[in-house]
């Protein structure tokens, strides 16, 4: 709770003040009752779609009833100026979202052989994120906004997608994105690294079975969202990514072990197998989405045929997502 208390005192020192704070309990009743008593002036209200993070933010955005709706996770915290430099975006009447910088607060120091290209990792920002204000295709989840009007007509995050409990599963910020931007195409998505917050980092996401796990699972979530945006649109990102972002990582970090850096092998070592473990895992989500589909048509091929590829400005609910899982 101690956290949650230090976000929300954030929030009411900041330079522009929200005019609604809703925090939302993932399926918890006893935690929603005792925050509810302890801290005053704030909506506290308790998930009403599926456990997760999706389904918590869609219960946010549901309650929310200004204009500009913006999240944060519970173990952030703002810099003071957040919500203004988000806001003063919106004077431009085609920015339709706008995401900020999301720097690692690290609980114990961050590991020698952790590359800074990998900071998607832990939640936080990346070397290859753009160090000016920029369109981006997707925004990182705990700094984010978007037009109220987006929701309306799109409908919410994708349950299928997104972490529940301690799965590091990820990409629902992805995959939304992905889906405003195909509905309005001359919209933009606006990444202001200058509006920031801290992201807490525990101990156990600094190790290296952390890191392969968190790899693997995203790989797997990129394969659901290019079999729902299609593979052009899913990893148009990861392309530069993997071409341009990752090679000058591993020069660094080689370079930097010529130069006495001891851990500089590692960093480049961790790079190349991150690489590795994210496209097993996304091989292995689209192998999976292959063979269920497979199945589905040999159960009832008439209707397989039939059946439509899912079209992304109505989101699926979670029955539809699991049928089609």
């Amino acid at each position: 709770m101690r956290g949650l208390v230090d976000l929300l005192g954030a929030l009411r020192d900041q330079t522009l003040r929200p005019a609604q704070v809703v925090v939302v309990v993932d399926h918890n009743p006893e935690l929603l009752d005792r925050l509810g008593r302890a801290i005053p002036n704030v909506t506290f209200v308790a998930n009403s779609g599926a456990r997760g993070l999706s389904g918590a933010r869609n219960t946010g955005v549901d309650h929310a009833t200004g204009n500009i709706v913006a999240f944060i996770d519970d173990d952030a915290i703002p810099s003071p100026d957040l919500l203004e430099r988000h806001a003063a975006w919106y004077g431009d009447p085609s920015v339709a979202g706008v995401g900020g910088a999301v720097d690692p607060a690290w609980e114990a120091a961050s590991p020698r052989w952790f590359p800074s290209e990998f900071g998607w990792v832990v939640g936080c920002g990346y070397t290859g994120l753009p160090r000016t204000p920029s369109p981006i295709r997707n925004f990182i989840g705990c700094n984010m906004s978007f037009r109220r009007e987006v929701f309306d007509a799109l409908g919410g995050f994708l349950t299928g997608l997104g972490r529940v409990d301690a799965l590091p599963a990820g990409c629902e910020e992805t995959e939304f994105c992905i889906r405003l931007s195909r509905t309005y195409p001359s919209s933009k998505l606006l990444f202001d690294p200058n509006a920031s917050v801290s992201h807490a980092v525990p101990v156990a996401r600094g190790t290296w079975r952390y890191f392969r796990s968190r790899c693997y699972m995203e790989g797997r979530s990129k394969a659901r969202v290019a079999r729902l945006a299609g593979a052009s649109r899913a990893l148009k990102s990861e392309r530069s990514y993997i071409v341009r972002t990752l090679p000058s990582g591993v020069v660094k970090a080689m370079s930097r072990r010529f130069k006495g850096d001891g851990a500089g092998f590692a960093r480049a070592g961790a790079i190349f197998a991150g690489l590795a473990i994210t496209s097993a895992g996304y091989l292995v989500g689209t192998v999976e989405l292959w063979t269920i589909r497979r199945s589905l048509a040999a159960a009832d091929p008439v209707r397989s045929a039939k059946t439509p590829r899912p079209v992304l400005a109505q989101p699926l609910t979670e029955t539809e997502e699991r049928s089609r899982a």
